[in-house]
């Protein structure tokens, strides 16, 4: 098939790029040339801004594609410009949604793709619902074949799924505490992005996935003391967690604080039925165990990387302080 990513090198949309071309896709990438990631070797490079229509007009001439992807589509304003731009010019639009636009908290597990969506609490979340509404009505009004894609935490071996990354594992590693929301005992799910990419890379050019929409999610189940143990352990050192609700971090962090309330501190467990189904390949191989290996390599290996954010490292110092103090 030919398709077109718009993006196409970042944490998720990196491992598809490299698993379409190795399956023997055409593939074009729509970025514009600022990228820390290589490009798969094979691949056709348009560049472009997507936020310009008249640019992306430009740099794609009169190709159409099998399949259009955009990886970097947040608002309603996005998606109705690429409604305009690829409404003649592909036969699959994936709109890349988020497991987040599902109901938080949710009130029934396993989620299914007929949970309703609604977070009161996040923006993005709610910027994506907008959007998957948008192009559920183009497909339902014109045909626009539309496939909307929802996946969960990805993360890749540059991606540790800690806020405050590195700073964290630094904190670790000086034998300093940690924070954990709640009391660490929700449940979360991890998808490696070579994972990630099977699924997805199956659902290019699937009748059946057009005018629906799908999670692809890993099945291991990890508690947050779990995760947090993970990346520990894989870092040489343990956790020294301090637990901290949810509210108090957002009273200090309102940024830090809205993805908690209104996404990880919640219990999310998925059926992944639909996926399996339209994909019969798909499986999640890696646990996180081994992930959390990936990742302190990929760190490790580089001192530069090994970034440490020292605004956030007060931050989680005033936080712990300020929960102990309240304690008995």
């Amino acid at each position: 098939m030919k398709v077109l990513f718009i993006g196409g090198t970042g944490i998720i949309s990196s491992a598809c790029s490299q698993l379409a071309v190795q399956r023997g896709h055409e593939l074009y990438l729509l970025n514009r040339g600022q990228t820390t990631r290589p490009v798969p070797e094979g691949a056709h490079v348009l560049q472009g801004d997507v936020r310009d229509e008249a640019s992306v007009t430009g740099a794609l001439g009169t190709i159409t594609f099998d399949a259009v992807v955009n990886w970097v589509a947040f608002t309603p304003e996005h998606v109705e410009t690429d409604i305009e731009l690829f409404r003649d010019r592909t036969r699959q639009y994936v709109f890349i949604s988020s497991a987040s636009a599902y109901q938080t908290p949710p009130l029934q597990l396993p989620v299914t793709e007929s949970t309703p969506l609604v977070n009161p609490y996040w923006q993005y979340s709610r910027d994506k619902i907008a959007c998957e509404e948008r192009l559920t009505r183009a497909y339902r009004d014109e045909g626009f074949p539309v496939t909307i894609v929802r996946p969960s935490h990805t993360y890749d071996a540059t991606s540790l799924p800690l806020d405050g990354s590195y700073t964290v594992v630094d904190r670790m590693r000086r034998g300093e505490k940690v924070i954990v929301h709640g009391d660490g005992t929700s449940l979360w799910v991890l998808t490696h992005h070579r994972d990630f990419a099977v699924g997805f890379i199956g659902l290019l050019g699937n009748p059946h996935a057009v005018g629906d929409a799908v999670h692809i999610t890993s099945d291991e189940l990890l508690s947050w003391n779990q995760i947090f143990g993970a990346v520990a352990q894989a870092a040489g050192t343990t956790a020294q967690i301090v637990h901290v609700p949810s509210e108090l971090i957002a009273a200090y962090d309102k940024g830090w604080g809205a993805g908690l309330l209104g996404d990880k501190a919640h219990s999310m467990v998925f059926d992944n039925t639909k996926i399996k189904r339209l994909v019969p390949d798909y499986v999640a191989a890696t646990p996180f165990a081994r992930g959390a290996e990936e990742i302190m390599a990929w760190f490790d290996a580089e001192p530069s990387r090994r970034v440490i954010d020292a605004a956030r490292d007060r931050m989680i110092t005033e936080i712990i302080a300020a929960q102990e103090s309240a304690l008995p």
